[in-house]
């Protein structure tokens, strides 16, 4: 396994980004995902009518966990789909259509189109669900609000869920503003940091430890642990969990450039470097150009489509400096929008959701500096943690 380990690191990192995950852990270990501890969930599933919220990433011993589960005559009713579908094939924010899936002849439920919420018909059909789907641990990554409301279906539908738990590839930080309830969306349920630094098998026990659920419900939850993880342990994804997150530099950007989605910038969408670029049509600074292209399931009519961008390519920023910080870069933010020659039209609506309150883009505006908009949220980052520590299961790296 370890040998494993390390055939990753090479093949999804160049040799600098290798030797910091080599550096901080004295003995690389492979963790041993929840979906691999066979043992410890089938039990529970035999005899039962099983329902899955899964994508692309759900994958255990190199096949895909419904394969897996039919191959052990798991009786798999259906399928719930999250945001970028069942096959992780819909591009961001494109709504998913509920269907019958061409391969296992199962109906798959969409939790991102018309519904999030499996609803009591859709639960009626089956016993216990399981919930096994790779996040990146930033707080507006819609995954986490789908866990939201399959936990709520399943306290109100009286379902067992089981998580099978993933590591946390942003686990090692927690940064960012709290969210305030009052700027509550799909893209950010919960009063916590944009990088939270929990596993989903963490939040989950969170959700429901805290009373967030509808009526203040408690879920019937088990989590699978992990083995060999920490959240110091790094874990480089061997899918990528979304079109537009295809490698780790992209991954490790992600809870710094989400941000810019509430701008009027490009975030690289239908390039070669989405999640690793952030810039616009006349742009007064940056280092590079690229022009974002239409992709199909990948980048649907991205922003400033076929136009010439510059701004910053931080694909190396991305590799060799990001895996060694603990904290949301915010230098491009607060540059970008001090140089922008339109400053009335370089936030968005969606700005504030995003950011989970509005006192960021406030800051921004009025001239803080980075170390003024860091202090802001010091008390209460503190309080989240001191609230975070009832739900781990893995030793902590704060």
């Amino acid at each position: 396994m370890k040998k494993l380990t390390f055939i990753l690191l090479v093949k999804y990192t160049n040799w600098t980004f290798l030797l910091f995950f080599l550096l901080i852990q004295n003995n690389v270990s492979a963790q041993i995902l929840g979906a691999e501890q066979t043992e410890a969930y089938l039990p529970l599933l035999q005899n039962k009518r099983v329902g899955l919220v899964v994508n692309q990433t759900s994958v255990v011993n190199k096949m895909h966990l419904v394969d897996f589960l039919r191959s052990k005559q798991i009786n798999i009713t259906s399928i719930f789909a999250p945001e970028h579908g069942f096959r992780g094939d819909h591009s961001a924010g494109e709504k998913v259509k509920s269907s019958i899936d061409a391969k296992t002849k199962l109906p798959v439920y969409s939790l991102y189109g018309v519904y999030k919420k499996p609803n009591e018909q859709q639960l009626k059909e089956l016993d216990i669900i399981v919930f096994d789907i790779q996040d990146v641990g930033a707080r507006f990554y819609t995954y986490l609000s789908t866990l939201h409301y399959v936990m709520e279906a399943c306290a109100e539908q009286k379902k067992k869920l089981i998580v099978l738990d993933r590591p946390n590839p942003n686990g090692y930080y927690i940064d960012g503003p709290v969210l305030d309830t009052a700027f509550r969306s799909f893209v950010g349920m919960h009063p916590v940091p944009v990088v939270h630094g929990l596993t989903v098998g963490e939040y989950a026990r969170m959700i429901n430890g805290e009373g967030w659920l509808k009526n203040q419900a408690s879920c019937d939850l088990q989590v699978i642990k992990m083995k060999q993880y920490t959240h110091q342990t790094p874990y480089v994804l061997p899918i990528k969990p979304s079109p537009n997150l295809p490698n780790m530099s992209s991954v490790l950007l992600y809870p710094s450039l989400c941000f810019f989605e509430g701008t009027n910038y490009s975030v690289g969408r239908g390039t070669p470097y989405p999640f690793e670029f952030v810039g616009k049509p006349n742009c007064s600074i940056g280092n590079d150009t690229i022009t974002p292209r239409h992709l199909p399931g990948i980048a649907d009519h991205p922003p400033h489509e076929n136009k010439q961008i510059r701004g910053f390519n931080l694909t190396d920023y991305g590799w060799n400096i990001a895996p060694g910080q603990k904290k949301i870069n915010l230098y491009w933010l607060i540059e970008l929008y001090n140089n922008d020659s339109n400053k009335d039209k370089f936030f968005t609506n969606f700005f504030d959701k995003l950011a989970g309150t509005d006192e960021l883009r406030k800051q921004i505006m009025a001239g803080k500096n980075e170390a003024e908009i860091r202090a802001s949220w010091k008390d209460k980052i503190e309080a989240y943690k001191l609230m975070r520590r009832r739900y781990l299961l893995y030793a902590d790296a704060q």
